[in-house]
């Protein structure tokens, strides 16, 4: 099995959700507090750590463990109010 070529798609497909998120959030075509919006998010982010710890792109990595933890916590809040 080829693990860089499945590292390097799930980065990818991990970019792809993150610039979806801000792009649809910028074009008022999803609100930042929807959860479509912070699961683009999360999963975007964690597809992202994955991504960058293969390669040891620690401070790339540490941004992605705050943009999950961001959107763990948003997503944690909409849960609670009924959303």
């Amino acid at each position: 099995m080829n693990w860089q070529l499945i590292i390097d798609i799930i980065g990818w497909i991990g970019s792809i959700e993150v610039i979806l998120a801000y792009g649809l959030n910028s074009y008022q075509k999803i609100r930042s507090n929807s959860l479509l919006y912070q699961m683009l998010n999360l999963t975007g982010g964690i597809f992202l750590i994955i991504n960058t710890v293969y390669y040891g792109a620690y401070p790339s990595t540490a941004i992605n463990i705050v943009w999950v933890v961001i959107a763990t916590i948003a997503i944690a809040s909409l849960i609670r109010k009924g959303n």
